[in-house]
């Protein structure tokens, strides 16, 4: 099998945690080629990583999304922004780069999302949404495929998480309470990077206008939980996962990428 070229858009912590497993050895299938960022340091200090390896081929450090593109990457992994994927991910599909992305909230747009299936089936494409702090979508899929069914979507964080958001205040530093109530469009809106999964789960199931989403801020809390629960006339299943620290996101795109390649796909 021929190695597949791999770009990283966006550079923080969680793209860093690719650079680890590729490092470590755990992406065996891939080189990676290329690195974007908005912050040209995070990009730059990825870029030197791969140079220190001492590979037989080169991190190019990109200087714009035009100039990782021309690498003609195989995936481009994306763990920026909703708003960073609504811009790469039509040009990257027509470049013929697949794409591994923890963004899924730019899809509560259903006519993008609609474009980016049609844009990547015409490409020979495809849009891989790593499971982020969550899982069970092929419960959820499955389900939902099989019969009608209700989906809710609950997370708890701590307040700190919520700053720099029209909810916080800091009377939620020593208060417990309910920030937010809706459907996951309106909770993407209200909260871009921090409900992305709920989005994925809304994919995955009953679509987003469909799925209500409850957002608790609880005083000290470290962390997120997230629970989705799915009922059906033959089923009732409840996924809840705890992550003190995103750590888990970073992770689910390593494993999105070994599945890509593997013989035997978890």
């Amino acid at each position: 099998m021929r190695t597949k070229r791999l770009a990283i858009v966006g550079c923080g912590k969680l793209a860093n945690i690719v650079v680890e497993a590729f490092i470590k050895g755990l992406l065996p299938d891939y080189k990676l080629i290329g690195t974007f960022s908005r912050t040209f340091s995070k990009a730059e200090g990825i870029a030197k990583h791969i140079q220190d390896l001492e590979t037989s081929y080169k991190c190019i450090l990109c200087h714009s999304i035009e100039e990782l593109l021309d690498l003609k990457p195989d995936y481009i992994v994306e763990t920026a922004s909703p708003t960073a994927l609504r811009e790469l991910a039509l040009p990257a599909l027509i470049n013929g780069s697949s794409i591994i992305t923890l963004s899924m909230g730019a899809f509560a747009d259903v006519d993008f999302y609609e474009n980016v299936k049609k844009t990547a089936l015409k490409y020979g494409t495809r849009v891989h949404l790593a499971s982020g702090a969550i899982g069970g979508f092929d419960v959820l899929r499955t389900v939902s495929l099989m019969e009608a069914c209700l989906v809710t979507f609950e997370t708890k964080k701590g307040p700190n998480s919520l700053r720099n958001t029209n909810v916080y205040n800091e009377t939620l530093q020593t208060e417990e309470r309910r920030v937010f109530e809706g459907d996951a469009i309106e909770a993407i809106t209200l909260f871009p990077t921090q409900v992305n999964v709920a989005v994925a789960a809304s994919l995955a199931s009953t679509g987003p206008k469909n799925m209500k989403v409850s957002i608790d801020s609880i005083a000290g809390y470290v962390g997120d939980d997230h629970r989705i629960e799915i009922k059906s006339e033959q089923v009732h299943a409840i996924i809840d996962v705890y992550s003190k620290t995103a750590q888990i996101a970073g992770w689910s795109v390593v494993n999105t990428l070994r599945n890509i390649t593997s013989p035997i796909a978890f």
